[in-house]
């Protein structure tokens, strides 16, 4: 059964609804220019509240590594997600940690092979906007990567297409975020339960 990610969480009654309707990881944005940036002291009380057994992803961009090190220790993260331009060495720094690459076509997973990583992340390129789009990418790109490694499908994802992407592609994994929200950082929780099931093909 695919793994189910709910990204850019910024506040706890999104966090337990995304685990009430079966979430697998919660992922919290720690790029400051993102509209869905949490701040760690905040980020660490939301952790606090949370239940056992529910995965927490913090997503850097470019940070340096020694401030993410600190972030995940005082925050109680259990995953690192780097979502820029951190080369193999900067995740050879983490013991557990996705890498994301950013798609507009084939070439932009040209090095994907020289990344030790638990786990790939893809998501659509723009020059704008690390992840959050809302865009979908050319999806024949998940079969090339899925040699290297675990997949987890982003960008653009829905209640609406994301059987489709799984039917297509069997990834490890789906992430959503934008795709499941009312505005940037605030999650409409009839969406979430609709992700979920459709990812998770529990609709009767």
């Amino acid at each position: 059964m695919v793994i189910v990610k709910i990204c850019g969480i910024t506040n706890v009654s999104d966090a337990y609804a995304s685990i009430k309707y079966g979430a697998d990881a919660l992922g919290f944005i720690l790029y400051n220019k993102s509209p869905r940036y949490v701040p760690p002291d905040k980020l660490r009380n939301i952790i606090k509240r949370l239940p056992p057994f529910i995965t927490t992803v913090g997503v850097f961009v470019n940070e340096n590594t020694d401030i993410i090190k600190n972030i995940l220790n005082e925050t109680g993260l259990n995953i690192a997600q780097l979502h820029g331009d951190e080369t193999p060495e900067d995740c050879e720094q983490f013991t557990r940690v996705i890498k994301a690459f950013r798609v507009r076509d084939h070439a932009d997973i040209e090095d994907i092979s020289s990344y030790k990583v638990s786990a790939f992340l893809l998501d659509t390129y723009s020059v704008n906007a690390f992840g959050g789009t809302g865009l979908t990418f050319d999806w024949d790109v998940v079969a090339d990567a899925k040699q290297f490694g675990n997949i987890i499908v982003a960008g653009g994802l829905t209640p609406e297409n994301v059987s489709d992407v799984i039917t297509q592609t069997s990834p490890y994994g789906v992430d959503v975020s934008s795709g499941v929200e009312e505005s940037p950082g605030v999650k409409n929780h009839g969406k979430i339960r609709e992700f979920i099931e459709q990812a998770k093909h529990l609709i009767s």
